[in-house]
């Protein structure tokens, strides 16, 4: 067993973000199940989302957040981090994040805009923010000694009081599967904390990392923590569509910088569906885009950005431009090919405002999270600002907690189960659930669908836990089993939730009721 004041599963911008703001007082670790950049956070192009301006305010920012989320923002959760945004970003700035500033000469960081957003107000390092912010902050934590990480590691459940005999409402570390060496370690800590992102992976095409499959979601629900909005599942409007082009995003600042949405035969048609056009928030967009390719039968629409010069594009989307020059298509004279595609988990875990979950000593932060920011829609570049503003307000919390012994666990035990017989069970099972939810639970559903995906889910289920009971577990099998947790807990929420607001659009329930009311889900013993 090893042991740790606390344990951090996720190694994305909340998890690293925490880990250095408690090392220099504490034993960390960091446990994550690739490597440690191998996360949803390096991969975010366009920015953060803060007040730096004079021409700004936390009103318009929060007015902003508040309309992004079609009435299901929590208003003192909106206040708090966006009240907290420009101290976040001077944070990265002092670990030496290199953003992008107006030109060679000046020392004022470019701000851009992005649908929803009514000012220009996202930081960012030309359209790559996430790798730049995630390799800084990365460097700093493998340099620090009093933080272990623990790479090629997944965990396979918490250890709460319930597993061990004592208090059954408090968390004391996790199991972790070493999947260099096959070996289940036990991490005994007296602060665990779940920053493992989001569960995009339940979806067939989404702009999500492979490491995205819902597993604090799942692990944290199964240790008996309630859950929020999790019918709201964000989908981007604009991924790359390509035959090579797995999982590319082009960032939301393309629109923002002038970028127009265009049929085949080159027509505009986002003023049609909304009047703020391409700068409406990404529920918008994405539902007009779904609706145009159903009803032209098309495989993809157009961004065309091509009023700007190509010195311009190389400047502000040097990786888009490069990618998309690699695949053939020159963005300074070609419109690109996009689709809609799963990009952010909305709901989640529920916090509060330090962070805390429902079970003592358990902590949530970044897209695991629900803390009631981004009510049914998340405003673009609002969640790195989450994860920075939480995992500061989790480092006071667990800074300001007493020091407890921490407790002796068992081990993991595997005397009862042997090897798997039928790998295939498992990648067949996957693609099954990947495909029915794009299908079933997609941008635009219907009552019937969602009771068909609920039936296979339960189906799946069944298998599934057969298969974790009686066979040693491997990482594919411990992300299909949070997988299968996930896209159950999508389909209650949107069968629970009889109206259409935000990201949830059911053709059943079209119209939006006058109050606004979150979906939780308590977990049954």
């Amino acid at each position: 067993m090893l042991r740790f004041d606390t344990l951090i599963i996720g190694s994305g911008l909340a998890g690293l973000t925490l880990a250095l703001k408690l090392a220099d007082r504490q034993q960390v670790a960091i446990v994550t199940k690739r490597s440690l950049l191998d996360g949803a956070s390096a991969w975010a192009q366009g920015g953060i989302a803060a007040v730096l301006s004079p021409d700004d305010s936390h009103d318009e920012h929060i007015r902003d957040t508040l309309t992004a989320g079609a009435g299901l923002c929590d208003p003192e959760t909106t206040r708090f981090v966006v009240e907290r945004g420009a101290a976040a970003v001077g944070w990265l700035i002092d670990q030496g994040v290199p953003f992008s500033k107006e030109d060679n000469a000046s020392q004022d960081f470019h701000l851009t805009r992005e649908g929803g957003h009514s000012k220009r107000r996202i930081i960012h390092a030309a359209d790559a923010t996430g790798k730049a912010v995630q390799q800084t902050l990365a460097d700093k934590v493998r340099a620090h000694p009093n933080v272990t990480v623990l790479e090629h590691h997944i965990a396979i459940d918490l250890i709460t009081g319930r597993k061990i005999g004592k208090s059954p409402t408090r968390c004391f570390g996790a199991y972790v599967l070493d999947t260099l060496s096959d070996r289940v370690v036990t991490l005994s800590a007296a602060r665990t904390v779940l920053a493992t992102g989001g569960a995009g992976k339940v979806y067939l095409y989404t702009t999500n990392p492979d490491t995205a499959t819902g597993d604090g979601i799942a692990m944290g629900w199964r240790a008996g923590c309630r859950v929020a909005n999790m019918e709201f599942m964000q989908f981007h409007p604009t991924c790359l569509y390509h035959p090579h082009a797995k999982s590319f995003l082009i960032s939301e600042a393309v629109r923002g910088e002038g970028g127009i949405l265009r049929l085949p035969d080159g027509t505009r048609f986002m003023p049609w569906h909304d009047e703020r056009a391409e700068l409406a928030p990404r529920d918008v967009v994405a539902r007009a885009i779904d609706y145009e390719m159903k009803k032209g039968g098309l495989d993809c629409v157009y961004l065309d950005i091509t009023h700007q010069s190509e010195a311009f594009l190389r400047e502000h989307f040097p990786t888009i431009h490069e990618r998309c020059l690699a695949l053939g298509i020159d963005i300074a004279r070609q419109p690109i090919p996009v689709v809609p595609a799963m990009h952010f988990t909305c709901g989640g875990l529920m916090a509060d405002l330090a962070a805390r979950t429902d079970i003592d000593d358990l902590y949530a932060i970044g897209e695991t999270a629900h803390t009631g920011l981004h009510g049914a829609n998340r405003l673009a570049s609002n969640s790195l600002l989450e994860c920075l503003v939480f995992a500061e307000a989790a480092a006071q919390d667990i800074l300001a907690g007493s020091s407890e012994e921490i407790e002796p666990l068992p081990d993991w035990d595997e005397s009862r189960v042997t090897d798997a017989d039928e790998l295939v069970v498992v990648s067949h099972n996957w693609d099954e659930l990947r495909r029915f939810m794009w299908d079933y639970v997609g941008i635009v559903r219907t009552t019937k669908r969602l009771q068909r995906a609920q039936h296979r889910i339960s189906l799946l289920r069944e298998e599934i836990s057969e298969y974790y009971r009686n066979f040693h577990v491997t990482s594919d099998l411990l992300e299909l089993r949070n997988l299968v947790e996930a896209a159950d807990l999508i389909v209650q929420s949107a069968l629970a939730r009889h109206e259409s607001r935000g990201l949830h659009y059911s053709k059943d329930f079209p119209l939006t009721t006058p109050e606004a009311l979150p979906t939780i889900l308590t977990p049954q013993d």
